[in-house]
């Protein structure tokens, strides 16, 4: 069976804290639960659960700051953050639509919170580590070096990138062009959101496109039609080298959480050729 590596998204800290603070611990609880989702899609009914991850690069706790100041379920609101982060947030107001609500001032926040709160929760986890990661360099590289070296360590035939995961995996590959990968299958993938993710990624694009990493055979991108993470939810319009986009419909409470897209059935055909 060939190995396949999974890259986690936003929200993950809790896994460190409850491992005890070990980055280890943590990706070995992501690892199983990985695998009971998607054996939820490819098992057979009454079937032990099988091993489908090889590992999970972990790097959540990389993007907080050394002290504990609060988990995944107390978000940091948009008044409390600091500038920087702040502008990140109203640019993916923006781009997700809600801009004239936010752009003016913040405080309007809390009608569109009182309308959507699933979605408001969500944004308040998603735009402070999309903020971190892509103005910290140091943390940045931090990140890279932890993919590169599970996904050097383990060389998977396919990586699966989840979210901020995507981001990170994506400019991981083309920092180390002696990692190759059969497969590069992302998920509910910010990549290609403008203002926010995409003209920040490096390699920085060129004439407003960006390019699959030369170690990468074979890029899937899955995205639910209405992730507000995945904005836009294809990304061929924004990268050469996108060899399939699949739009999929999971829930518009839980709309973009690795359980529900490893879980959805979208990455069965892709993946049955590497669990033979």
């Amino acid at each position: 069976m060939g190995a396949i590596v999974g890259v986690h998204g936003i929200g993950k800290y809790k896994y460190y804290k409850a491992a005890g603070c070990s980055a280890t611990g943590a990706a070995d609880a992501m690892r199983l639960k990985w695998d009971r989702y998607l054996h939820a899609a490819l098992g057979k009914a009454g079937s032990r659960e099988a091993a489908y991850i090889t590992e999970v690069a972990y790097f959540a706790h990389l993007l907080r700051d050394g002290r504990d100041d609060g988990d995944d379920e107390t978000p940091v609101p948009p008044e409390r953050m600091d500038a920087g982060t702040q502008r990140f947030f109203v640019s993916w107001a923006k781009e997700a639509g809600l801009g004239e609500q936010l752009t003016g001032a913040l405080s309007a926040f809390t009608g569109w919170l009182l309308r959507r709160p699933a979605a408001a929760a969500f944004a308040l986890r998603f735009v402070p580590e999309v903020a971190t990661y892509l103005t910290d360099e140091a943390r940045r590289a931090d990140c890279q070096a932890t993919v590169a070296e599970v996904i050097r360590r383990n060389r998977p035939k396919v990586v699966i990138a989840h979210s901020l995961g995507s981001v990170v995996t994506y400019e991981t590959l083309w920092a180390n062009p002696d990692l190759d990968v059969d497969l590069l299958i992302t998920l509910g993938s910010p990549l290609g959101m403008r203002n926010v993710v995409f003209e920040h990624l490096l390699p920085a694009p060129i004439n407003g496109r960006g390019e699959r990493p030369k170690g990468v055979r074979r890029w899937v991108n899955i995205a639910d039609r209405h992730d507000i993470a995945a904005i836009p939810p294809q990304l061929a319009g924004c990268f050469t080298g996108v060899d399939l986009e699949q739009l999929v419909n999971l829930d518009w409470l839980d709309f973009h959480t690795v359980e529900k897209y490893l879980g959805c059935g979208a990455l069965n055909d892709h993946l049955r050729p590497y669990l033979a």
